[in-house]
């Protein structure tokens, strides 16, 4: 929601000539901005941000658009897009991509459309998406929490750090939307926690609207709910030192510009909890019919507005701040962010994720030197080995993920643990890696040891054709490089891959004698043959001057 803003999907003039700063057409210079645009499709409306990138990462915004849309209510209640929400839908978008052409922005890499909560959580989202892309020639990508959460690191991570109060202090970032809650806790640009929690402002007016409790009652209830979910969020927290509270969301913007004059949504703003907390009475009191007429907002947006300012004044007086800190950046500013870095993850990103890993490993026991010893010979592998496998930079980060852990079934059993490592990083959460991508990681880990992919293993038998690729070239070089530290030393810390034309061998510099490793080797190397198409020799290679 963001009230204080709220932009027609149809407006009569543009913030920007749509032909300005576009890079398409001929003759344009390489250091003429890029213009793109997202979409962010949510439970109670559709907003789109148009953008120029500059060459040097700049990312200025030409134009904000809102369109409310009830998506939500239908989805948290049946599971399913009603057909008139999925017209409704359809015809913004339409409208949407009509400005986007008059901006020039007609490139499917230079657009990209998310939804979250409502459309991923119905069980006809297919049908939803079939029916945008016939009526708008729009791809919609619904996206999990865990992507939720790697996008709002991006955005917000830069505030963080660029003010002395939130920099090196531990950070709880709260955002509570229409559907879910999304919640990163963060330290001097490191993630220490992340999670997502299916309870949202639409959900809680949906329980109240069914409970049929009014006037008194309802604020009773309504405070009662959201309670025992600051509660539940804070026991996870397990803060033990004093944090900074930064909260995101329209609801919360909407609080801020009424409380805090001059606010440009560019930093962080400070707002007292003692003033939030009556404005947030006030809004209680107000009702929806009084909200419209003295805010201006839409009934759909009315009706969240309250629970959503309630869960963040209640939150911060758990924790009995004084103060929190207000941020203008939103999902969009995410995305554009995303799409400025090309899509690819920062280094700083990957040692999230590796941090992540590295702390689930913890969890389950892992043999730490091992792990990272694995996880080091297969990066070097995946680096020489880049003609043969040709995969992208991201497989690079499952695959070191999956050596990080790949022992963590030894936890539940000797016996079939590598059944048991696909299972626990399956139901495992690892920040920044989606539910797909982790499903890759686990399948790369249940394939360290023992039988080669088959059609009829679980998980597997889902992937499409290039997944599956992927799953078997990752594991193939995972078991190269579990046969080179068999004896969990760690002496081996380089190798030179060269292919001839029978056979990939492989040197180890600085070391005489492999007859241990090449016996593991004997075993570890029949998938690589298969996938490959290549057997591997193992060389003790030359001491290095």
């Amino acid at each position: 929601m963001n009230l204080p803003n709220t932009a027609s999907a149809e407006p009569s003039t543009h913030g920007s000539n749509p032909a300005s700063g576009s890079s398409l057409g001929s003759g344009v210079s390489q250091t003429s901005p890029r213009t793109v645009a997202v979409i962010d499709i949510g439970a109670i409306s559709i907003r789109m941000a148009i953008a120029e990138i500059h060459s040097g990462g700049h990312v200025r915004t030409l134009e904000s658009l809102l369109q409310p849309v009830d998506l939500g209510r239908d989805a948290f209640e049946t599971r399913r897009l009603s057909r008139k929400g999925i017209e409704r839908a359809s015809a913004v978008l339409r409208r949407f991509r009509r400005i986007l052409d008059e901006y020039g922005v007609r490139d499917a890499k230079d657009i990209r459309v998310v939804a979250t909560s409502a459309v991923r959580e119905a069980i006809n989202r297919i049908a939803f998406v079939d029916r945008v892309f016939v009526a708008t020639g729009l791809d919609v990508e619904p996206i999990d929490e865990a992507e939720v959460n790697r996008i709002t690191y991006m955005g917000i991570t830069p505030m963080l750090l660029g003010m002395a109060e939130t920099a090196e202090s531990k950070s709880v970032v709260l955002e509570v939307g229409s559907g879910s809650t999304e919640l990163l806790m963060i330290r001097g640009g490191n993630v220490l926690h992340s999670d997502s929690f299916r309870l949202g402002s639409l959900r809680l007016v949906q329980t109240l609207e069914a409970s049929g409790a009014q006037g008194l009652q309802w604020r009773q209830l309504l405070e009662t709910h959201v309670k025992r979910f600051v509660v539940r969020i804070a026991d996870e927290l397990k803060a033990d030192a004093p944090l900074q509270l930064v909260l995101l969301g329209g609801d919360i913007r909407f609080a801020a510009h009424r409380l805090i004059e001059d606010w440009d949504e560019e930093s962080l703003v400070k707002v007292p909890v003692d003033r939030l907390e009556k404005l947030t009475d006030d809004v209680v009191k107000m009702g929806e019919d009084a909200i419209v007429k003295k805010f201006g907002a839409t009934f759909v947006e009315a009706e969240t507005l309250a629970p959503a300012l309630l869960a963040y004044t209640l939150f911060a007086k758990h924790f009995e701040l004084p103060y929190v800190f207000v941020s203008g950046t939103n999902l969009r500013d995410g995305l554009l962010a995303d799409m400025e870095q090309g899509g690819n993850w920062t280094s700083e990103f990957r040692q999230q994720i590796i941090r992540s890993a590295v702390s689930l490993g913890r969890k389950y026991a892992v043999d730490q030197s091992h792990a990272r010893a694995v996880a080091e010979l297969t990066r070097i592998l995946f680096e020489q080995l880049a003609g043969e496998h040709q995969l992208d930079s991201r497989h690079e980060v499952l695959l070191y993920v999956a050596a990080l852990l790949h022992e963590v079934g030894l936890y539940v059993n000797l016996h079939s643990n590598h059944k048991h490592a696909y299972y626990l990083i399956r139901n495992s959460e690892l920040f920044g890696l989606s539910r797909h991508e982790l499903q890759l990681v686990a399948l790369v880990a249940r394939y360290h040891r023992r039988a080669s992919p088959q059609t009829n293993h679980e998980g597997y038998t889902s992937l499409d054709r290039k997944d599956r690729v992927a799953v078997t070239k990752m594991a193939a070089m995972l078991r190269i490089a579990i046969a080179l530290d068999d004896t969990r030393t760690g002496r081996i810390r380089d190798v030179a891959c060269q292919r001839d034309e029978k056979r990939m061998v492989i040197a180890v510099p600085g070391v005489d004698d492999v007859s241990l490793e090449q016996l593991a080797l004997r075993t570890n190397s029949s998938l690589f043959r298969d996938i490959f198409g290549v057997p591997v020799m193992l060389r003790a290679g030359v001491h290095k001057s």
